[in-house]
């Protein structure tokens, strides 16, 4: 069933399901549907971020937490040392969540414009290891020029997920080449905002 909603709470219930629940979940979806990738909020079953570590809410000019976890090809990506390379636009999305897939085209298309100015798109899928062939091949589909990587459960958090406050899916997070946080948004992502970021400062007038 399709909804209005913009965007997907990974929270129900305040529960976590095991992967075999969210298997359960997805077949009778895949049952019901015919199709999972045309599902718009499923996610919302079973992706239930807690949230900042110890109410800890990111924000413009904080550092960028690290983590490292398996692109969709299964090579690692150490996001510590990755962050001071170049900005960074990390998307957390799902493959379940039809405003996701949105922010995800919307994400290539900055990766496209502002590519040559050093933006870099990874987008992070809280759909999990079990569901990585899925995520594989719908980045495939999509045509995606970007980064995937799977995130992953470890004591009963999300080790990238819940490290930046994710509550909600698509979340963005922009990242300049210190480390820093530029910006946090839930939602749609502003191409105003990334290209005024990524614009080199222009000289004040003078009087």
């Amino acid at each position: 069933m399709r909804t209005s909603s913009k965007r997907c709470n990974p929270a129900y219930a305040g529960l976590r399901l095991s992967c075999a629940s969210v298997l359960l979940v997805f077949l009778a979806l895949l049952f019901s549907a015919g199709n999972a990738f045309t599902q718009e909020d499923p996610a919302a079953l079973f992706f239930t971020g807690s949230g900042p570590i110890a109410g800890r809410q990111l924000g413009p000019g904080m550092s960028a937490p690290g983590f490292t976890l398996k692109d969709i090809a299964g090579a690692p990506f150490n996001f510590i040392v990755e962050k001071t390379k170049s900005p960074v636009l990390l998307v957390f999305f799902s493959i379940f969540c039809e405003p996701c897939r949105r922010s995800l085209a919307d994400a290539q298309r900055l990766q496209e414009k502002f590519g040559n100015v050093g933006l870099r798109v990874v987008a992070v899928a809280l759909d999990g290891e079990a569901f990585r062939n899925s995520v594989s091949g719908f980045a495939r589909q999509e045509g995606y020029g970007f980064r995937v990587l799977i995130d992953e459960m470890e004591a009963d958090r999300f080790r990238a997920a819940d490290l930046f406050g994710v509550t909600e899916i698509p979340t963005a997070v922009l990242v300049d080449s210190s480390g820093r946080i530029v910006f946090v948004r839930k939602g749609a992502i502003s191409e105003g905002e990334i290209e005024k970021f990524l614009s080199p400062a222009k000289p004040a007038k003078k009087p």
